[in-house]
C-alpha cells in the first residue's frame, strides 16, 4: 500500500483533488482507498472509504469538553492520532494499492500538531509521498507565490517526507498560468517579478527568502492541475507513481 497525503491552505482544493485522484487511478487498474482526516469536514466530493467522523464526532467533542468550534476543531485533530489503529485496521481490511488521505482544511491543524506528523511516519505503508497544493488564487503575485512557497516548505520540514507540490484549479489562471508557471521553474525570473512588483524593503526580505529556499535544495516547481477539466491528471499521476514505485509506471 502507497499513502499519498492531500495538504494545502484551506480551500486549495484537496478534497476535489481527492475525488479526482480515486476515479483516475481505478481508471488504470489500480485499488484506491480514500480516507477523510479532517473532522470538521461538511460536505466532501466523494465518498470517504475511511471516515475520521465516524470515530471523532465535532458536536460531541464540543459538548463533552465545553468548548466552542475552533476549541474543538484543536481538540479533535489531536483526537485523530487516537485512532490511528482503527484507521490502519480499515486499510488492511481494504488492502489498496493507494490510499489517498485527505487532510483537514485548517493546515496548522495537521502539520503543526503533533497529530498529523505521527500519522504520516507510523501508518504503515510501502511508500508514501504529500501532495501540496499552491492555491492559484493564492500565487498569482510574487510576493504571495514567495509567502506559499515557504508555508510548502514549512510542511516538508514538519512531516518529513517527500513532498510534490502541485497548482491547484490552474484553469482559473487563465493566461496568467504562463506567468506562474515560470515564477516555478526560474528563481531569476520570480526575483524579476518580486522587484518589478515591490522596488521596496519588502524586495529585500523575498528575495533573501528565495534564495535561502534555493540554497536549501527545496523545489518549488510546480505541476498544474485541474480537477474540473482533469488537464495535469496525467502529469500528477506519472509523478506520484515514479515517486511511490522508484520509476515503475503504473499499466495503460
Amino acid at each position: 500500500m502507497k499513502n499519498v497525503f492531500l495538504t494545502g491552505t484551506a480551500g486549495a482544493g484537496k478534497s476535489l483533488l481527492c475525488a479526482t485522484l480515486l476515479p483516475w487511478f481505478a481508471d488504470k487498474g489500480a485499488t484506491v482507498a480514500s480516507v477523510n482526516l479532517d473532522p470538521g469536514a461538511q460536505n466532501l466530493p466523494y465518498e470517504p472509504d475511511i471516515d475520521i467522523r465516524d470515530f471523532i464526532d465535532l458536536s460531541t467533542v464540543m459538548q463533552n469538553y465545553q468548548l466552542g468550534p475552533n476549541g474543538a476543531l484543536i481538540l479533535a485533530a489531536d483526537l485523530v492520532a487516537t485512532r490511528m489503529n482503527d484507521i490502519q485496521e480499515a486499510l488492511d481490511t481494504i488492502n489498496p494499492d493507494y490510499a489517498i488521505l485527505d487532510s483537514p482544511g485548517q493546515i496548522e491543524l495537521f502539520a503543526y500538531r503533533n497529530s498529523g506528523p505521527y500519522i504520516v511516519d507510523n501508518l504503515a505503508c510501502d511508500g508514501k509521498t504529500v501532495l501540496f497544493l499552491f492555491d492559484s488564487t493564492l500565487v498569482s503575485t510574487p510576493t504571495n507565490f514567495v509567502s506559499i512557497a515557504l508555508l510548502a516548505a514549512s510542511i516538508q520540514l514538519r512531516l518529513k517526507t517527500s513532498q510534490i507540490n502541485v497548482l491547484s484549479r490552474s484553469d482559473m489562471l487563465g493566461p496568467n498560468l504562463k506567468k506562474v508557471l515560470g515564477w516555478s521553474s526560474s528563481a531569476a525570473k520570480l526575483e524579476q517579478a518580486l522587484y518589478e512588483e515591490t522596488k521596496g524593503s519588502s524586495y529585500q526580505l523575498s528575495s533573501t527568502l528565495l534564495r535561502d529556499l534555493a540554497k536549501s535544495g527545496i523545489s518549488y516547481e510546480l505541476i498544474p492541475v485541474s480537477s474540473t477539466t482533469r488537464d495535469g491528471m496525467l502529469d500528477l499521476s506519472a509523478t506520484i507513481t515514479r515517486q511511490l514505485s522508484q520509476g515503475e509506471e503504473m499499466e495503460d
